[in-house]
């Protein structure tokens, strides 16, 4: 049995119901819908798929709605793009189209107000990086320091810069009214912040009293110096490297996922270790040693899930992926030392309410008389979940008379939900 639970990244790769069945067959826990991409019609038709697939292989699936999140991107450019160069100077100006080769729209006011000399403003996930010279209500020019092409609608990130931007914007709104109507079980928030940045997403399911466990995306500066509090208030944490390895020194990125990773693991919250894990298998039927390397110190830091992106949404070989994620998954999980991943921290009894003291106790009696299994009825699925905290080497089985949690505990490590 493995363990680790994977992510898969629905998109035109996969989107047929043929594809989603190998990628369950495969070993997917949880289907990821990318908001950022696609039309509700798409993603209506992606969950109907899913749905009936669960229901017929008995298999719980979680699906998981990825809010877009108020992501920066640049205007509309000529299609040729445009090439800039070390050294070169270039202005961005307030535009959603540019007007000229030499201009760079950048369609957000704020942005405009608070960015200044001195601060970077990098382009397309930090390939193109330049620094502000100087600027006014609706021209900003920089000098660039690493050139490269420049094309519609890139992404744009200010690592140093403080927008006064909410991390839940309209549209986002818009397509979790979507979500709850189809009855996603998790919704990952982007680029949060502070603990008030989820508040939105929260009265939204709430008012609707609607079952959604909501997944907190750590993607930012702010969001790393605030992580605890996060973590108590969200259900579960997505350390999302791309942006943060943007937003942050590349380099701290490994220590920030192991830290992040601890943390949830005390708390007792999912962790998802997310992006460009097995990147290379967008394009080749094989992963880098790294990649796989990367997978396993992933799963040995404690992660909870491992998420496949472009390698399941677009790539050639989305169910090769699957099927070497769980491999390296399995293997990395049966190489460990009996016992090792008992995660038994010295609590204060005093500290623990009456469950978790019952959990952290059928975990230890579990491991000392090795029992096969571990069993619980759980209809919240907050039990199972206490349990897994704890990391015991036996099974968890679930039993839950309920369809959401059912399905929720997908996500966690070690559980394997049945639904009676």
């Amino acid at each position: 049995m493995r363990r680790t639970k994977i992510i898969c990244t629905v998109g035109p790769a996969t989107s047929t119901p043929e594809r989603l069945q190998s990628l369950v067959d495969a070993g997917m826990n949880v289907a990821r819908l990318n908001f950022s991409h696609g039309e509700h019609a798409f993603h209506g038709q992606t969950i109907k798929y899913l749905r009936q697939i669960s229901s017929a292989t008995q298999k719980p699936l979680a699906l998981m709605q990825d809010l877009c999140g108020p992501k920066i991107r640049l205007g509309v450019l000529p299609q040729e793009g445009i090439t800039v160069e070390a050294g070169q100077e270039v202005t961005f100006v307030l535009q959603k189209e540019g007007k000229s080769a030499d201009e760079i729209p950048l369609p957000l006011p704020t942005l405009f107000a608070m960015v200044r000399r001195g601060e970077p403003i990098l382009i397309n996930d930090g390939r193109i990086k330049v620094i502000v010279c100087d600027r006014d209500a609706d021209r900003i020019r920089a000098q660039v320091i690493i050139g490269g092409l420049i094309s519609s609608n890139k992404g744009v990130n200010l690592p140093e810069t403080r927008l006064p931007v909410t991390s839940i914007t309209e549209k986002d709104l818009s397509d979790l009214r979507f979500g709850i109507q189809l009855g996603v079980d998790l919704v990952a928030v982007s680029f949060v912040r502070s603990p008030q940045d989820l508040e939105p997403a929260q009265r939204m399911i709430e008012g609707a009293n609607a079952n959604i466990r909501i997944i907190a995306k750590i993607e930012r500066r702010e969001a790393v110096e605030n992580i605890d509090e996060i973590i108590e208030v969200a259900d579960g944490i997505m350390v999302a490297r791309g942006d943060l390895g943007v937003e942050m020194p590349i380099e701290q990125v490994p220590l920030i996922q192991k830290d992040i990773i601890l943390r949830c693991n005390r708390a007792g919250k999912p962790v998802i270790t997310a992006t460009q894990m097995l990147e290379s298998m967008i394009s080749a039927p094989d992963p880098t040693r790294a990649e796989v390397t990367d997978v396993a110190n992933s799963i040995l830091d404690g992660t909870d899930a491992v998420m496949l992106s472009g390698e399941t949404a677009v790539g050639q070989y989305p169910v090769a992926a699957v099927k070497m994620m769980h491999s390296v998954a399995v293997r990395t999980e049966n190489s460990l030392k009996e016992g090792a991943r008992q995660a038994l921290w010295n609590y204060d009894a005093g500290s623990l309410s009456v469950t978790e003291s019952l959990a952290e106790a059928v975990c230890r009696i579990a491991y000392e008389t090795g029992a096969k299994a571990i069993v619980c009825h759980s209809s919240s699925g907050n039990t199972a979940r206490l349990i897994s905290k704890y990391r015991p080497t036996t099974p968890i089985l679930a039993l839950t008379p309920c369809d959401t949690p059912y399905r929720q505990l997908a996500l966690s490590w070690g559980i394997e939900p049945l639904l009676i």
